[in-house]
Order: structure tokens, then C-alpha cells, then sequence
């Protein structure tokens, strides 16, 4: 192939890379439009999923998700070994600490070893609800929005049991407080 053809042949999957890229995004772009009337049918799903569900603490005890239903409630998921996860719980801490009183209550779900979890809540003296899941709790953040499956994810829910906002990556203490404190 000489060296007139490789630059022909890499501009050609160039081109075509790039339409494709194009074309992917318009799809999406266009299925995110169509989804915003069922957005508030996800969220109502979401927070019913939540409440419905039961997960072991980090002794072992099973915990309604239900029993704190009337607060305002921070659901994190997240994983000892995810580092953006590592990195805005030590925010969520201090949050918890400052508005406790005024009803709001983080929940950490961590998809994790019950033992690795254990580990790094006693390391970093998480003082919310830690509970455990595995694949349980990946498919209640699922019905809460995350469709990519990703950690951490975030879920904002009023005293109403309604939820008010997600986040799929790392959440700011800024943005987070924003979200939360008209709720209080």
C-alpha cells in the first residue's frame, strides 16, 4: 500500500468515525428529548423501588429503606474501590453532620463487600446508614435513572418520597446543597 492510499484509507475511517459520532449523538439527543415525559414516571418508579426495598446494614441487620421515608433524603451508591466515590463522601459527612437536625438523612448503599465497606466506613468515620447491596442495589439505581451503571450515583428524594434529582458521577457540596436545602 503505498503512502498515498494509507492516508486515503485513514481519512476515510476518520470521516466515518466521525459521522457515526455524529449520528449516535443525534439518537441520543433525540431519545433524551422523547424521554422527558417519562422522566417523572422513572422518578416516580425509582423512589418506590427505593422504598420498597431492604438491605442489610453492615451487621447484617436488614433495613427498610421505608423507616426513613418523611425526611430528606441523600441516596448514595458507591464502592470502597471507586475513587470519585471515595472522594465527595468526606462532604457528605460534614453535610450530615450540619443538617442532620433539620431532617435530612444521607443512606450509603454501597455495591461492595460487606467487609470492604465495613472497613472504609470505620476508616473514614462514616456516621449515616451504610447499608450493602450487590446486584440489588445496582438495579435500584437503575430504576432511579442510572442506566449506564456507573458509581457513584446520587438520588435527592423530598419528604414527600418523591425524587427531586440524580447524579451520576461525582456530586459537589455546592450542587448537592443547592439541591437539597429548599427541601429542608
Amino acid at each position: 500500500m503505498t503512502k498515498l492510499q494509507q492516508v486515503l484509507l485513514y481519512t476515510g475511517v476518520a470521516i466515518l468515525a466521525v459521522a457515526a459520532g455524529f449520528l449516535l449523538r443525534g439518537q441520543l439527543m433525540s431519545s433524551d428529548a422523547q424521554s422527558g415525559a417519562t422522566d417523572a414516571a422513572v422518578a416516580s418508579r425509582g423512589a418506590e423501588a427505593i422504598f420498597a426495598a431492604s438491605l442489610p446494614d453492615l451487621q447484617d441487620k436488614s433495613q427498610a429503606i421505608s423507616q426513613w421515608r418523611g425526611q430528606v433524603m441523600v441516596v448514595n451508591f458507591w464502592a470502597s474501590w471507586c475513587e470519585p466515590c471515595r472522594n465527595e463522601i468526606p462532604e457528605f459527612i460534614e453535610l450530615q453532620e450540619k443538617f442532620r437536625d433539620k431532617g435530612l438523612i444521607f443512606i450509603g448503599i454501597a455495591v461492595d463487600q460487606k467487609e470492604r465497606a465495613a472497613a472504609f466506613s470505620k476508616e473514614i468515620g462514616i456516621n449515616y446508614p451504610v447499608l450493602v447491596g450487590d446486584m440489588k442495589a445496582m438495579a435500584l439505581a437503575e430504576a432511579a435513572g442510572n442506566r449506564q451503571g456507573a458509581l457513584p450515583f446520587t438520588v435527592v428524594i423530598d419528604r414527600n418520597g418523591k425524587i427531586i434529582g440524580t447524579k451520576l458521577g461525582r456530586l459537589s457540596q455546592e450542587k448537592l446543597e443547592s439541591m437539597f436545602k429548599p427541601l429542608l
